[in-house]
């Protein structure tokens, strides 16, 4: 097998293509054949040391990934060899093969593409544990999603429409914002060129949205919180901007708002039968055609490093896959 291999997790010039012994899986474990695994942002903080988990060295980043089940380890009833399975395991995706734990791995229904699969669980876990459990979501209501051109907005706006939601996607160019009206917004805000809280006021009648999702933190943080209506609910994704926003709390006093942590790793590993409930709900959506990952290209696992580029410079517009 071979593997890119984080040795000193400086940046992502120092990554090696590497060959290693195939592994044989252990009691609850399974060898994963990769055919595909996505690039999300936190396989960038990883090999940068900025990520909250920490593997020890050396290891392989790529948290996401899909493939076909080659063996299997002692213990292993729900999977068999030949089998098609996504998994989010945090690290060892970007190789031709990975040692998964079987818990861990989504069995793939027909017709569930190897690429689709790659970029599923991640952005439509965390966006359903965010808008259906965390939010509590309800048709009629409305969404505001930040960062919407993204893979968990995209996600979110997919998900919010089919609660049966009004969608207001935000994002940094007309070019996403056009991305976000094929996923089935509503409305857009360009908040590279308009004022993001003006423009929240103008789209709802100055009623203010019932659910913020943000994962973007930054900047537009505090003026999507002003503009958040009676009794909503402030959706705290991640922050992909960079800096951790310090949000007024007297704004949730006066609007009756409520700020919501999302962290759908801890609500999954707690909560395994309510996360698997949703998996599966997720995947019946997804095979009726209602949910569909935003694939901005795909590039061979060779080129790694240049996918890495295209994710830094926040060209991406969806997701980003890797296939062997």
């Amino acid at each position: 097998m071979h593997a890119w291999l984080c040795e000193n997790p400086i940046g992502v010039d120092e990554l090696r293509w590497a060959e290693l012994p195939t592994p044989t899986p252990a009691a609850g474990e399974v060898l994963v054949e990769i055919k595909a695994a996505s690039l999300n942002f936190p396989d960038l903080l990883i090999v940068q040391n900025k990520y909250q988990m920490k593997p020890p060295l050396p290891f392989v980043p790529g948290s996401e990934y899909a493939g076909v089940v080659r063996s299997i380890g002692p213990g292993v009833s729900n999977l068999v060899p030949g089998q098609a399975v996504a998994c989010l395991s945090g690290t060892g995706g970007f190789a031709t093969h990975v040692i998964a734990s079987a818990k861990l791995c989504m069995p793939l229904p027909d017709g569930f593409s190897f690429v689709d699969a790659a970029a599923f669980i991640m952005i439509y876990a965390t966006s359903h544990h965010a808008l259906v459990d965390r939010a509590q979501l309800k048709a009629g209501e409305t969404v505001l999603v930040l960062g919407a051109a993204g893979g968990v907005g995209t996600a979110a706006i997919q998900i919010a429409k089919t609660v049966g939601a009004r969608v207001i996607a935000a994002a940094s160019t007309d070019e996403k914002c056009a991305l976000c009206k094929l996923q089935g917004a509503d409305a857009t805000i360009n908040y590279a060129s308009e004022n993001l809280r003006e423009a929240i006021k103008r789209l709802t009648d100055g009623n203010g949205p019932d659910v913020v999702y943000d994962p973007v933190g930054g900047d537009y943080a505090e003026p999507a919180f002003r503009a958040i209506g009676w009794r909503g609910r402030y959706l705290v994704v991640g922050f992909a901007a960079g800096p951790i926003p310090a949000l007024p709390l007297n704004l949730a006093l006066l609007k009756g708002a409520s700020v919501v942590g999302v962290f759908w790793g801890d609500f999954a590993r707690r909560e395994p039968q309510a996360n698997a409930a949703a998996m599966a709900q997720l995947a019946i959506w997804y095979t009726s055609g209602k949910i569909k990952p935003v694939i901005d290209c795909t590039m061979p696992m060779a080129e790694l490093k240049a996918a890495y580029a295209r994710m830094g410079s926040r060209e991406v517009k969806g997701k980003l896959v890797m296939v062997n």
